[in-house]
């Protein structure tokens, strides 16, 4: 398969890209964690409130970056037909994940919590981190493309984890594993 856009816009760097990511993403990481035995009381506290900036925080890097790719013309540049592909894509391979992760739980035993969580964590992936490595590694227009195949699989695994939630519930088991307080 032949994709419309073919090879767009000029990349970073390898090193400097890494840098980059490294303090985008790795160095909050490491900061929240080297501050955890300070900060954990009062954000188990603050979690209605720091939900909602993380959550905003979130929509806003994707708005940013999709808005960008959308004012650059991705919709010209995207056929319908390419995006009709895409989605085939994205089903095709959530459903593979989705079989892969459930038969690997049962073939090694776990229970049915574990078994869910492996089947929903094993489906994700995150715009989180995804969208601003896009951004750093792909210059104007190309990192709305580049995230373009990440939010229509986001999307889909929504859609599908959501049913799959509520049949679990439905059987009389948890359909998520309860949330507990890092260690």
């Amino acid at each position: 398969m032949r994709w419309p856009w073919g090879s767009t816009g000029a990349g970073v760097p390898l090193g400097e890209a890494v840098l980059k990511i490294g303090v985008q993403l790795l160095l909050p990481f490491a900061a929240g964690h080297a501050l955890r035995p300070w900060i954990a009381d009062w954000v188990m506290q603050q979690q209605r409130w720091l939900r909602l900036v993380d959550q905003g925080s979130i929509l806003l890097v994707v708005y940013t970056a999709f808005g960008a790719a959308v004012l650059d013309g991705i919709w010209r540049v995207v056929p319908a037909s390419a995006l009709a592909q895409l989605v085939v894509c994205c089903v095709v391979l959530l459903a593979l994940v989705l079989v892969a992760t459930s038969w690997l739980a049962r073939t090694f035993g776990f229970n049915v919590e574990d078994e869910i969580t492996i089947v929903f964590c094993g489906s994700k992936k995150s715009m989180a981190t995804g969208v601003p490595m896009a951004q750093i590694i792909f210059s104007g227009g190309a990192a709305g493309l580049a995230i373009l195949p990440l939010m229509v699989f986001h999307q889909i695994q929504l859609m599908v984890c959501a049913v799959m939630a509520r049949r679990y519930a439905e059987r009389g088991q948890p359909a998520a594993v309860e949330q507990r307080a890092p260690h």
